[in-house]
């Protein structure tokens, strides 16, 4: 497996490039609006970029999905119920083929409706995930805000029933989110942009709660205020 993990200051976020070296082709995942970015490390390492994927429609800055995506003649990927016309839908349990990494497809609505992780597994190395790409679902120290898309004591309760399916993953799985400390998307979170499924099951304030009325309670306190543009952005993002 090929693996980067690329770290932004503006806006505040994490995006990916994962993929096969031996098939040559990968996906980027969450890419920001620098798609040359990608581009070049996909060239550098000698892949092809077949799927463009955005874990979900954000509302902190413009996506470099569809331009990556018509860039290098790439699908362009997002759940099924934000998927426009020429993207790539996929549900809950799909599978994506990159060579001998594979990538499902799992369901977290709850910082959006529509928000996807990806469980990544390198089968060169074994049949169990070795990591999960969680996008503004679950992020070190915190998982995402509810409120940006929708209602957010409904997001919240979408969200408990997410952090138990990732809880269900096993703990030495790697967590890669979508974002860390300064991003809009999430409160208090940890400067270190990457950690472990059992590490955030035991020190993650929102993550540890089993009790859906304490989950929603917690994340329902010290939101902060939504930024003036994120409907416009969520907005332009949802048409791309």
């Amino acid at each position: 497996m090929i693996f980067r993990q690329f770290l932004h200051g503006d806006p505040v976020a994490a995006s990916y490039l994962v993929g096969c070296g031996g098939h040559a082709v990968c996906a980027a995942v969450d890419p920001i609006d620098d798609v040359e970015l990608y581009v070049g490390a996909a060239a550098h390492t000698k892949m092809r970029i077949r799927y463009v994927i955005d874990t979900h429609v954000h509302a902190d800055h413009v996506s470099g999905a569809r331009r990556l995506a018509q860039r290098t003649g790439a699908e362009y990927v997002r759940h099924a119920s934000s998927a426009v016309p020429s993207m790539t839908p996929v549900a809950d349990g799909d599978q994506l083929t990159l060579g001998n990494v594979g990538v499902r497809v799992m369901h977290t609505p709850g910082h959006t409706p529509e928000h996807i992780c990806l469980v990544i597994t390198d089968r060169t190395r074994g049949d169990e995930p070795w990591l999960v790409l969680t996008g503004h679902t679950l992020m070190v120290g915190d998982m995402g805000r509810t409120e940006l898309a929708g209602d957010a004591a409904e997001g919240a309760a979408a969200l408990y029933e997410s952090a138990a399916r990732l809880r269900g993953l096993p703990d030495h799985v790697e967590v890669w989110p979508g974002a860390y400390s300064g991003s809009i998307c999430g409160r208090g979170l940890s400067g270190k942009a990457s950690s472990t499924i059992g590490f955030e099951r035991r020190f993650n304030r929102a993550f540890r709660i089993d009790d859906r009325d304490a989950f929603i309670a917690a994340m329902l306190r010290d939101v902060p205020a939504a930024p003036q543009d994120a409907a416009r952005v969520r907005a332009i993002n949802f048409a791309a």
